[in-house]
């Protein structure tokens, strides 16, 4: 009884008891009043309105010679921008907000909006996430980061060596893949060595940075090595696909062409980028701080204390070089077309990756009896706050593109035609860096930016790829922003880096691609004849061998 009493007295009182806590007031009732307006008096609160207060004051003052809704997208640009860079809200959560802005300022109706959100890149993404995950539910990314820093990480520790090592593996993986698909790759290796590092806030300095540095190498060696091939980024295949277009009555430009520029280029850059990133990151004594993680002899006992691969890790590395093969077999070049035209290039690289990352749900793993080697419950930890900053960004670069305000880029860079020559490749890199830095696609600045370079060579009477091939590999240094290219975003998820870590080795960074394009172009991008007489060489040897054979 007492029991039931007691209980039912308490019922009685959660009965009486008010959802919300009411408070008795409080005495000083102007002190009260003081600390609720420092309350709300913060940077961050501050931070929050500006945003709205930039967007308003672009929309009511700013005058711009185009359509009112490109004055509207600049005011939205400025908002969400403004939200990104001081990060005010948590960034995921202000990429979702050009689903609402874009209808409200009548820029875009949702439905449009909404279909920005999945794109074949995202798909990509998606596709390619599911084989990381993979990866990491196998432990193949930690048997693939032992290897690579028992490789190249030396006896005793050599931090600037490891990196220099992770840097080439990057940059030669970049060179046949697209760079996103390189940054996920690559990312789960360079978190399998930061994952043998202590936690963040039991490191050190010089552990702490080396961590940074990392991640920074996946992030920036990504698009470095997308320069040197034809096929390694979307915008090199733009940039060839908009000259055929541009200029149709031209000798197109062939893979050995490209390759004889674009990879002394990018070596150059990755070069230096490693200079850079030791300069900044590997103090001295950070061989010793490493030495009790990365020790040869340890690391060979871990190596060995995973085993022979198991049925499981065989099969998603299987996984992993079908995908490769399939997104280097697509499209090749315009005469060897790629698999991709049986299906007349309806097939994209996320269909690609989709496809693939299906197989993970339908190949056993061996281990129990039904069980395969994934299962959506694997699935939970995929990137979706890298999902939503893709969409917001290509919203904004189908905004900008739709609504006239592409029109208003463009005559901003009208005085090029007035700029002596040769200053023309540092001034039309530079503008082309800067801008790829805010339209969030490069592929979307390439493809605004190229046929503008092709009008304006003609004013100039200079030839049109003197600006367009430095113009268009400029918008890959995308350097600054966490959300300026896919790339960046996947460093940016991990967690190991911040926005001011990327002004640091970005604005070095972007300065040595300005200067590395403005001293080549002009000396050897004027010197065709190096892949003329390779050409004229494989045909004697053809010659030769019928004459031979004859």
């Amino acid at each position: 009884m007492v029991g039931e009493h007691g209980t039912m007295s308490l019922a009685s009182d959660d009965q009486k008891t008010p959802l919300l806590p009411v408070h008795e007031p409080m005495e000083g009732t102007r002190t009260s009043v003081s600390f609720s307006i420092k309350t709300i008096l913060t940077l961050e609160n501050l931070y929050v309105i500006l945003g709205p207060m930039l967007s308003l004051f672009i929309c009511l003052f700013v005058k711009l010679d185009a359509p009112p809704t490109s004055q509207k997208m600049l005011g939205v640009i400025a908002w969400v921008f403004a939200w990104w860079v001081t990060q005010a809200v948590p960034l995921p959560v202000t990429s979702m907000c050009p689903l609402f802005l874009f209808p409200i300022f009548g820029i875009a109706s949702a439905d449009s909006v909404a279909h920005s959100y999945m794109d074949d890149v995202i798909t990509l993404v998606l596709g390619s996430f599911i084989l990381a995950l993979a990866v990491e539910r196998y432990n193949v990314h930690r048997r693939l980061a032992l290897n690579v820093t028992l490789l190249f990480c030396g006896d005793p520790v050599n931090p600037a060596l490891l990196l220099l090592g992770l840097c080439a593996t990057i940059f030669f993986v970049s060179m046949w893949l697209h760079n996103v698909a390189t940054a996920v790759m690559m990312m789960p290796v360079a978190t399998g060595i930061v994952q043998r590092l202590p936690p963040v806030h039991e490191q050190s300095e010089a552990v702490n940075k080396f961590c940074r540095a990392v991640i920074l190498t996946v992030v920036y060696a990504t698009p470095i090595g997308g320069i040197s091939t034809l096929t390694g980024t979307g915008v090199n295949l733009i940039i060839i696909g908009m000259w055929k277009s541009l200029f149709p009555e031209a000798k197109p430009i062939s893979f050995n062409t490209w390759f004889f520029y674009g990879f002394p280029v990018a070596v150059l850059i990755l070069i230096c980028f490693w200079c850079i990133i030791c300069l900044l990151y590997v103090p001295k004594g950070s061989g010793r701080a490493l030495s009790a993680y990365l020790d040869r002899s340890h690391l060979k006992r871990d190596l060995e204390a995973l085993g022979p691969m198991a049925f499981a890790e065989k099969m998603v590395l299987s996984v992993f070089g079908l995908l490769i093969i399939l997104w280097m077999t697509r499209r090749i070049t315009d005469d060897i077309p790629g698999w991709g035209s049986l299906f007349h290039g309806l097939v994209g690289d996320g269909s690609v990756s989709v496809m693939v990352g299906i197989l993970l749900f339908i190949i056993p793993n061996m281990k129990q009896d039904g069980e395969k080697l994934m299962s959506w419950n694997d699935c939970k930890m995929l990137p979706w706050n890298l999902i939503l900053f893709l969409g917001a960004g290509f919203a904004i670069a189908d905004g900008i593109q739709s609504r006239g305000l592409s029109e208003v880029l463009s005559r901003v860079v009208d005085f090029l035609q007035d700029t002596p020559h040769l200053a023309t490749v540092t001034v039309v890199s530079l503008i082309c860096s800067i801008v790829t830095e805010f339209i969030t696609s490069n592929a979307a600045t390439a493809t605004l930016l190229v046929p503008l370079l092709y009008h304006i060579a003609g004013t100039m009477h200079v030839h049109p790829l003197i600006l367009i091939i430095p113009g268009g590999i400029a918008t890959e240094f995308a350097f600054w922003l966490p959300t300026s290219t896919p790339s960046n975003v996947v460093g940016f998820a991990t967690g190991h880096r911040e926005i001011k870590d990327m002004f640091k080795v970005g604005v070095p960074l972007k300065v040595v691609g300005i200067v590395v394009l403005s001293l080549l172009m002009p000396s050897l991008g004027e010197l065709p004849t190096i892949s003329v007489l390779v050409n004229k060489c494989f045909e004697k040897i053809i010659w030769l061998k019928g004459i031979l054979s004859f």
